[in-house]
């Protein structure tokens, strides 16, 4: 494989992209190697289990340098072709929908065969720039951007100086990147890589993947990596609210003899599927089982405009009349197009174009329906009070730092809940991997699992997890056993977790230092010895040091390590009320993103000097001070 030179009709590439992305849902760029056996079947090679195993065991020795388990879009190329005899590839392309609308575009990786192209979808730069368009049409520092033009390639340069990245990850998440650290005047070279590293470590910070992407890329605007980036960024914002401690309405999709907490486990793309069913049930419309082949036709789109319509109930909503007259019509793109009309009444004529509904694109018609839940979710909480409210305690700030920290990395499936999705420990495999704690991939099981004792797959699983963190990590998991992780046991879980986030964060100070063991007092004298070099007056005694409070240690360390990153106008130093705190922590985060820190910490771990949280950011900015004298 290694030698071979894969050539590949852009045909050939659009068919193979569309069944990679039918596995790969979270567009992280990756399938695990479980998943591979059914990315064959998605590409019509079906094969058996031993066949898939003496695949992906060929690739991870000839390819998969870091060992990861994990296959790219140009390793699936590569395999695919060197698998495809003539009868397979005859079956292969009659077996995937052709779709339009994908530009490929050369370019070669170190990892993959000579040739293979990128490739993009054409729609998607049509969406995610309308959408954009829309967002942002108000922020004056992007008048000099907005609005682009969907049809060329404007959206490539137009994110190049990194403003609208960083927009748009605050449109998404509100507050993550404090404004005063963006660059927005008089940009350099250098200022618009430091605006870039803000956008893609505050990204990190919010759950993207990122691990393949540098500031360098997005400079020049390398289209797939752009829009994988992208659509991660939207879809943040698209699923924010979709998810039941945030929005008690949604109880009302309980099935019968449900309990709360299955519902609550369910992903925001399952959530939605079951929206949209419940409102088509009250249609009286058959229910969908995805957001491809079944809403091709369009007609379970009018009848869910039509259930979620504001019907002038309340004083101040004016009715919309959903105009059925094109439900009718023979031809697939029209009634597609009048659907879209009806859509466009209430404000959601947002990602999808009629040849994105008849294509059945899964990505485009996935965020369509996400904006119109957000906008019009159509539920009523439940009068009775017979469920558990306690139950629906969101995530603390914690657990979604921990679980954003997981996705950034790239794990996968993608983790939606911290506790059930990591109740098989597939994903804590992965972190061991990630950690260089070594897992015998051959002891794990996987899914699917039997629904007779699949339960006990899962804690077999688990138990080896915490064999393994005892034994190779050399964890402290007193009194943690294998049912506590496949339960969700909140403080045991987070007592693993935290320890491999701790171990992934001093493996990155280690490799910097050549292999050196790092530990608190390491990172704390370096710390007082940085500070004192550059004659700042603030010191830490611990992790747990008050005057963490301020954030002034971490904005005199961020001066000392990067001179000229902090604007003193902007520090409060004397009589700081909380808020003034939290105006410093958010900057002191913000700066030390921007000048190649990836921290995972909130603000208001510095205010409330969390000392696990406020060790990750102190040994993220060491990192960035020993990678500077390298």
């Amino acid at each position: 494989m290694e030698n071979n030179i894969t050539t590949i009709s852009r045909e050939e590439l659009e068919e193979l992209r569309e069944a990679f992305s039918k596995i790969d849902i979270d567009n992280s760029g990756y399938v695990s190697d479980y998943e591979l056996q059914d990315l064959f079947k998605e590409a019509s090679l079906p094969l058996p289990g031993y066949k898939v195993r003496e695949i992906v065991e060929k690739i991870i020795a000839v390819t998969d340098s870091n060992k990861d388990g994990r296959i790219n879009f140009e390793e699936f190329v590569s395999i695919t072709q060197e698998l495809k005899s003539k009868d397979v590839s005859k079956s292969f392309r009659k077996s995937i929908n052709k779709k339009q609308g994908i530009t490929a575009i050369g370019g070669t990786s170190a990892i993959s065969s000579e040739g293979t192209q990128h490739s993009y979808s054409e729609e998607e730069k049509v969406a995610f720039v309308n959408w954009i368009n829309k967002a942002l049409q108000d922020d004056p520092d992007c008048k000099h951007l907005l609005p682009m033009n969907p049809s060329d390639a404007s959206l490539f340069k137009s994110l190049a100086d990194g403003i609208l990245l960083c927009k748009m990850i605050n449109f998404s998440q509100p507050d993550t990147i404090d404004e005063r650290a963006i660059n927005k005047k008089k940009l350099t070279p250098f200022t618009i890589s430091e605006n870039l590293n803000l956008a893609l470590n505050s990204a990190s910070a919010i759950g993207c993947t990122v691990v393949n992407i540098g500031s360098q890329d997005l400079q020049e605007g390398k289209p797939h990596l752009v829009l994988g980036l992208l659509w991660q960024i939207i879809k943040v914002g698209l699923f924010a609210d979709i998810e039941i401690s945030r929005n008690e309405a949604l109880i009302t999709l309980l099935n019968e003899g449900e309990e709360l907490d299955q519902l609550m486990k369910l992903s925001p793309e399952d959530l939605l599927l079951r929206w949209v069913n419940y409102h088509l049930a009250n249609a009286g419309w058959q229910k969908i089982n995805n957001f491809s082949q079944d809403i091709k036709d369009s007609r379970a789109y009018y009848h869910l405009l039509d259930q979620i319509a504001p019907k002038g109930d309340d004083l101040d909503e004016l009715p919309i009349k959903i105009d059925f007259s094109g439900f009718q019509d023979k031809n697939d793109l029209r009634r597609a197009e009048y659907m879209l009309q009806q859509a466009d009444k209430l404000g959601c004529r947002q990602f999808v174009t009629p040849a994105d509904v008849v294509a059945g694109n899964p990505k485009l018609n996935l965020a369509f329906v996400a904006n119109l839940f957000n906008t019009y979710p159509a539920l009523h909480k439940p009068d009775n009070s017979s469920y558990d409210l306690n139950v629906l305690e969101g995530e603390s700030k914690e657990e979604r730092t921990f679980r954003n920290w997981m996705n950034s990395l790239g794990v996968s499936p993608y983790v939606n809940h911290l506790y059930s999705d990591l109740s098989d420990a597939l994903i804590i495999f992965q972190l061991y991997d990630m950690t260089r704690v070594p897992v015998d991939w051959n002891h794990v099981n996987k899914p699917p699992y039997p629904l007779l004792g699949g339960n006990m797959k899962k804690i077999e699983n688990c138990n080896y997890a915490v064999e393994l963190g005892k034994a190779k990590a050399k964890f402290s998991l007193v009194g943690i056993a294998g049912h506590d992780l496949n339960e969700g046991n909140p403080t045991l879980t987070l007592a693993l977790v935290w320890q491999l986030m701790r171990r992934y964060t001093l493996n990155v100070l280690s490799d910097l230092g050549e292999g050196e063991k790092v530990n608190d007092e390491i990172i704390i004298k370096w710390v007082n010895q940085t500070l004192a070099k550059a004659n700042k007056k603030t010191s830490i005694i611990s992790f747990k040091d008050k005057s963490i409070s301020t954030s002034l240690p971490v904005l005199d360390l961020i001066d000392a390590i990067a001179p000229k990153a902090i604007r003193p106008e902007m520090v409060k130093r004397e009589d700081l009320s909380y808020q003034d705190k939290l105006n410093n922590a958010k900057y002191a985060i913000s700066v030390a993103r921007k000048i190649g820190a990836r921290i995972y910490a909130l603000p208001d771990d510095l205010v409330d000097v969390k000392p696990k949280m406020v060790m990750t950011v102190f040994a993220c900015l060491m990192g960035r001070g020993l990678n500077k004298i390298k």
